[in-house]
């Protein structure tokens, strides 16, 4: 039966699983880009579901379509310009395809040739759901220049190429980060409150009194926090880490050891059970963790804590 949910970690792997062709593709650095005319779409076409772990540029000069994702639909018009992320999952759809050009790169493809500091130095990578936007003559013929000079690098045989694209590539964000997003900050997106890092932190405090009741015994990784979401766990933790200034595997660490001070205080709970309560196999791999975070072992915490009162 045809996964109808497909995880991608590029286009190629995407259009493999589409039965499209990936002549157009290179492999070699995560980062593609051509003119989908020269793809053979048979038209109209419409994509199964999926959910890539990539970014990626979409210019549009002449051609029309749909792109949904989650209950959210954009249709996707002339000199319209459109981003997206590895977010949730998403369809496309094209009903004329004419001279549309498809930007994707992922993330260590940005952190190699455009900048190690990539969230920081362009924070709109991770805006959470972007419409396509139609923009003025002006600026379309001034990042068609741009996304040109870069396939144009893209199809010829430099052996600075790809150096020479991520310097492309940072001119073309930047130029679309001053038109679309001069202000923009993801720790304000969304009313000041992301949506995505409240469900985190709400579904976080569950789990742990789920642990601490004896409802479950497993303590929940990145991997099961993005889950939660349908989130890819990369961009979950990017856009955590971006919100909130800690990354998820900090987030965790804190609450279990917040929680591991707060069951060590009370000396009727034993080592060993607050070692199981917070989801650790062995007293030995929670004494380790605690000690890492906390400079002491859980039995010095517990004396000191005694001493004290």
């Amino acid at each position: 039966m045809e996964n109808l949910n497909f995880e991608s970690n590029s286009l190629f792997e995407l259009y493999q699983h589409l039965n499209l062709p990936v002549n157009l593709i290179n492999t070699a650095e995560g980062f593609s880009v051509f003119n989908l005319k020269d793809v053979g779409f048979q038209l109209p076409y419409q994509s199964t579901s999926y959910r890539p772990n990539f970014f990626s540029f979409l210019f549009v000069k002449d051609g029309a379509g749909k792109y949904t994702i989650d209950e959210h639909t954009f249709e996707v018009k002339e000199h319209s310009v459109y981003f997206t992320n590895p977010s949730n999952y998403r369809t496309f759809s094209w009903e004329r395809i004419g001279e549309i050009y498809l930007i994707t790169f992922d993330e260590t493809f940005l952190k190699k040739y455009v900048s190690k500091e990539i969230f920081q130095d362009f924070p709109f990578l991770l805006t959470e759901t972007v419409r396509p936007k139609i923009v003025t003559d002006e600026f379309y013929e001034s990042v068609e220049k741009v996304y040109l000079q870069i396939h144009s690098e893209y199809v010829g045989t430099s052996a600075y190429k790809y150096k020479i694209i991520g310097h492309l590539l940072a001119v073309l964000f930047y130029r679309i980060k001053q038109y679309f997003w001069q202000d923009y900050n993801p720790i304000y997106e969304g009313n000041r409150s992301s949506q995505i890092v409240k469900s985190f932190k709400q579904l976080l405090e569950k789990h742990y009194r789920d642990l601490l009741s004896g409802k479950t015994d497993t303590a929940y990784r990145v991997q099961d926090y993005a889950d939660a979401q349908n989130l890819h766990p990369n961009y979950f933790n990017n856009v955590i880490k971006s919100k909130t200034g800690k990354s998820v595997t900090t987030w965790i660490s804190e609450k279990t050891i917040s929680e591991a001070k707060a069951l060590l205080q009370n000396s009727s709970v034993s080592i060993k059970e607050i070692t199981y309560r917070l989801g650790f196999s062995e007293t030995a791999h929670f004494s380790n963790y605690f000690k890492k975070h906390t400079r002491t072992t859980p039995a010095q915490y517990r004396k000191e804590i005694t001493e004290n009162r």
